[in-house]
């Protein structure tokens, strides 16, 4: 049947009008499939606290600038490899309260830093940490004052572990409570011999509150970490390799040639295209933290910046897919 010119014009109307609709319907199922988790891992910089859970970050950063003392430094070389140092060796690397403030504005400055693809967390002076600065701990005597130190470094710490950068953290000497907590946050860990890592939480009165408790089950397993901070256990390297704490013993123990070491073990992980590495991070932080449904969804998004592109074509050029 023929139709008329006004009757062609309505039926194309109605086509885009239905063209329009699938658009729209899809992009609403694209937006509603996303979970809040989901969001928060494809997006850097999002703390787990804020003023709705009674958290707020301006006055605890206050507070904790009273209480000065080292630094936190960092060093981006051009190979995309960070180095991490916490520097306070009058004190073992504790943490004063500027320390738990600049580690903070690293992470952050690590978040922006896209050509970054692996990091080296350290202390000074062949020894790791030894956790709080006392001074900062007793002036922050009420229990609302520890609940927001508490959410304080589960934020810089859960950033810290989202970083699309492989962690390695590097234990030489002591790496105690919080110490001991702050390697949990990264993905590997290596020891030097004579080094310790010990959760001594239980004989300070209180429980490890950075994340450590929740990350170390994750890690060695619920049953083992309980008797581990239950037990306040000195774990030397051989003890806390054989528990799955580390991932390799290192050969030296002096402070230059165990950060090469360190440096060459990471080399392993990150040789390769930057953008690969960091998609493989972010892949592998959404298995962990989201549901499994919305971890393929995360794997789908990921890959959609990668097949097509420069390494992926490169790769396909060379033809040496898996012949190496």
């Amino acid at each position: 049947m023929k139709r008329t010119p006004e009757e062609l014009e309505e039926l194309k109307e109605v086509n885009c009008g239905c063209v329009r609709k699938k658009e729209m319907a899809r992009s609403l199922l694209k937006t509603s499939s996303m979970s809040l988790g989901t969001k928060l891992l494809h997006q850097t910089g999002i703390a787990l606290y804020n003023t709705s859970h009674g958290f707020h970050e301006e006055k605890v950063k206050k507070i904790l600038q009273e209480f000065p003392g080292g630094t936190i430094d960092l060093q981006k070389e051009d190979n995309g490899i960070g180095i991490l140092t916490l520097n306070n060796p009058n004190k073992r690397n504790a943490f004063s309260g500027v320390m738990m403030l600049q580690l903070l504005e690293k992470v952050i400055e690590l978040e922006n830093w896209t050509e970054g693809k692996g990091l080296i967390v350290r202390g000074a002076k062949n020894t790791f940490c030894s956790g709080s600065d006392l001074n900062a701990v007793k002036a922050l005597g009420t229990p609302e004052d520890g609940v927001a130190l508490c959410m304080f470094m589960q934020n810089t710490l859960t950033r810290l572990m989202r970083l699309p950068l492989i962690s390695v953290a590097l234990v030489q000497g002591w790496a105690l409570g919080g110490g001991a907590e702050f390697i949990t946050a990264c993905d590997f860990r290596l020891m030097t011999p004579g080094s310790e890592i010990r959760f001594v939480h239980k004989e300070m009165g209180i429980i490890p509150s950075w994340g450590g408790t929740t990350r170390l089950a994750e890690i060695i397993g619920r049953r083992q970490a309980l008797k581990v901070l239950s037990g306040a256990l000195k774990m030397d390297s051989k003890q806390a390799l054989n528990l799955g704490m580390v991932d390799e013993v290192l050969q030296s123990s002096g402070e230059t040639e165990s950060l090469g070491e360190a440096l060459e073990w990471l080399k392993q992980f990150t040789e390769g295209p930057t953008e690969v590495i960091r998609a493989l991070k972010k892949a592998v932080s959404s298995g962990k933290e989201l549901s499994f449904q919305e971890a393929l969804q995360t794997e789908r998004d990921l890959l959609g910046t990668l097949w097509g592109g420069p390494a992926n074509l490169e790769a396909i050029t060379r033809k040496g897919k898996f012949c190496k």
